[in-house]
């Protein structure tokens, strides 16, 4: 809707050097850079158990030739990590996805009243997930799920084959203001080409059914997202309010580049303390998300305007949501993105304890 990923960070480096290798320089991967929600960006912090996976930057080191007969059995190590990784960053947004509807509905509560899909607003987080539990049952909690889940593991794969090219262009002088750019023209492309997705997942997890509509709903399936919007509006009723997301990408990385050195002194300081690590990750990315979160907001209601009374483009729906309704309409789920963020943090570390307690057992059977 987001689209972080996840969660404790762990920072993928881009080195340089004019005319050799990239030194100096280090950078978070455009995954910690790009909520994504989102559009969620989600994800915005990341997970000690997916270190191979929230690569989604352009991370370009010139390494040296592998020895003989070594790089074969490298490379496939290397491609079983990336897929169970994958398989891991499924599982946590699979699991975080009550979550992660409950922020959309309170996020977009607005636009579908005026809309006519919600009779009134919510009252708090528990208030939604209690009303969409009871009118539309338990399993609905992961409704717009399947999309979501594959625009963030396409975002992922997207981002290693950029990787891969960043590392095949060896006749490039990188140098600072160079990867400056390519890093953030990657992370627009990724999300171009993920963007349709987040636009399926987020109709669907705003399509509620309430005592009124007769338990209809609007759309029966992603496929049937991409039917009804291409009919009424074409190709770019699925792109309705990317553009935005350009300033929310460029602002996330300023914010990170900000707040990243303090973030590192805290970790360094609660090294020896998982859960203190824990509430510094959450504390970071929460900020992170806060200062990006008008922009999501926007986008989001954005798309919920395809097919229905649309706004003439992103400055008009800024106008109209402030004169409407207010600032404090911006931070329209707020409150539910910082507990989504809480309970990846949370997951992380079970799985980080799964997985360590599944080495120790592998390792002593051996």
């Amino acid at each position: 809707m987001e689209h972080e990923p996840l969660h404790p960070p762990i920072s993928q480096k881009m080195h340089w050097q004019p005319g050799l290798s990239f030194r100096h320089f280090n950078y978070t991967t455009i995954m910690e850079n790009i909520r994504c929600s989102g559009a969620s960006l989600t994800r915005i912090s990341r997970s000690p158990v997916l270190p191979l996976i929230q690569g989604s930057a352009v991370s370009v080191v010139k390494s040296s030739p592998p020895a003989p007969f070594v790089g074969a059995p490298m490379e496939n190590t290397k491609a079983s990590s990336f897929i169970k990784g994958l398989a891991l960053l499924g599982v946590m947004r699979t699991a975080g996805a009550p979550f992660e509807r409950v922020k959309l509905l309170m996020q977009n509560q607005n636009e579908m009243i005026i809309s006519g899909r919600l009779p009134k607003r919510y009252n708090g987080i528990l208030d939604c997930f209690a009303t969409t539990i009871r009118n539309e049952g338990i399993l609905s909690l992961w409704r717009g799920n399947i999309a979501f889940v594959t625009a963030y593991l396409s975002s992922e794969v997207i981002a290693k084959a950029i990787q891969h090219y960043g590392n095949s262009r060896e006749d490039i002088e990188w140098t600072h203001t160079r990867l400056q750019v390519a890093v953030f023209l990657s992370a627009v492309v990724n999300q171009f080409l993920v963007y349709p997705l987040y636009y399926a997942g987020t109709r669907m997890a705003n399509d509620v059914i309430t005592s009124s509509n007769s338990r209809e709903r609007q759309f029966n399936g992603i496929f049937d997202v991409y039917r009804k919007t291409l009919k009424s509006d074409g190709i770019a009723g699925v792109y309705r309010g990317f553009n935005i997301m350009i300033p929310k990408i460029a602002l996330l990385r300023a914010v990170t580049a900000v707040s990243k050195p303090w973030q590192q002194i805290l970790l360094h300081h609660f090294q020896g303390s998982v859960l203190g690590r824990a509430v510094v990750n959450t504390l970071y990315a929460s900020c992170r998300s806060m200062a990006v979160h008008p922009l999501d907001t926007v986008s989001r209601r954005m798309m919920m305007t395809s097919g229905a009374v649309k706004y003439r483009h992103s400055l008009h729906a800024i106008t109209c949501i402030f004169y409407n309704e207010g600032v404090k309409s911006f931070y329209s789920g707020a409150k539910a993105q910082i507990l989504t963020l809480a309970v990846y943090q949370v997951y992380g570390l079970c799985l980080r304890y799964v997985v360590g307690v599944l080495r120790r057992k592998n390792t002593g059977d051996k």
